[in-house]
């Protein structure tokens, strides 16, 4: 939004410079040197204007260049924590499953020793 109200001011600026010359150089009116200074000077600030809006221009597309590679940044992120949280649950899940199956084949030797006992 900004450099649209930047480049409409430039604009505008710009426009003012180009009637203020049409103005001042045309051949039924006499030109003094003091509308000369002055177009000269509204000329000068016309383009300080025009730089100063293309340096703020410059600067949102950098702050907006950062922006997008810090949320991308982020996404990366988050893919590589799902993905350390996937590989940690399928751990758990083997170990529980492990730890099930050893537990089961105790239980069967104690029943079988059990029943050669009797």
């Amino acid at each position: 939004m900004s450099k649209i109200v930047a480049t409409l001011i430039a604009g505008l600026f710009a426009t003012s410079v180009f009637a203020a010359q049409s103005t001042a150089t045309s051949p039924t009116t006499t030109t003094t040197p003091a509308a000369k200074a002055d177009a000269k000077a509204d000329k000068k600030v016309a383009k300080a204007e025009a730089k100063e809006a293309k340096a703020d221009a410059k600067a949102d597309a950098k702050v907006e260049k950062k922006e997008a590679e810090a949320n991308s940044d982020v996404a990366v992120a988050k893919a590589d924590a799902t993905k350390t949280k996937a590989k940690a649950h399928k751990k758990a899940a083997k170990a529980k499953a492990d730890a099930s199956a050893d537990k089961a084949a105790e239980h069967a030797d104690q029943k079988a020793d059990a029943a050669a006992a009797h």
